[in-house]
């Protein structure tokens, strides 16, 4: 299928994400006209402790208008590469760091309107190591065994999106008790 941007226009720039409105071709010879928001990459971590906890953020999500229990993230800076913005971003957001981290997967968060892509860690061998986080950011930290993590999740007490498929993606890699 061969979709052709006709023209392209910024309505927008932010401090995260820029705002287009492109006018594009459709293989059957329409035109649609689509808001797309420019975002940079992304990372969520798996943060799991050697006592087999996994740290969570809890923080006030305006958008939402609700605090929402979730896992660690953050953009992708310019010029840094996603597993060092990882590294960073654990430090920043939950006062860890990591010794041990590894690619479980990525993806688009929301490919109908956004360019968003993410990249999701699970990281390990965790010591104290803070980093200032950011000033508009008010996190709480909550350890959460795995066990009851994934029953939160398969409950609906978990609702970010990214904190959900990241769980997905690193349950082969945690040892979860069969009960």
């Amino acid at each position: 299928m061969t979709f052709e941007t006709l023209s392209s226009k910024t309505l927008y720039q932010g401090k995260v994400f820029d705002l287009h409105q492109e006018q594009v071709r459709m293989p059957n010879g329409k035109t649609a006209r689509l808001d797309i928001i420019e975002h940079p990459p992304s990372v969520a971590m798996v943060p799991l402790d050697d006592e087999g906890y996994i740290w969570f953020i809890r923080q006030y999500r305006h958008a939402a208008g609700v605090e929402i229990l979730e896992l660690p993230a953050g953009v992708v800076e310019s010029g840094e590469a996603p597993e060092a913005c990882a590294l960073r971003e654990i430090r920043e957001e939950t006062g860890i760091s990591a010794a041990e981290i590894q690619l479980l997967g990525e993806f688009y968060l929301v490919p109908g309107y956004s360019s968003e892509y993410m990249y999701v860690y699970l990281v390990k061998e965790l010591q104290p190591d803070p980093l200032p986080g950011d000033e508009d950011e008010f996190i709480t930290v909550e350890r959460i065994s795995v066990e009851a993590a994934y029953q939160m999740a398969e409950a609906g007490e978990i609702r970010d999106a990214k904190s959900i498929a990241a769980l997905l993606l690193a349950a082969p890699y945690i040892k979860l008790s069969q009960k």
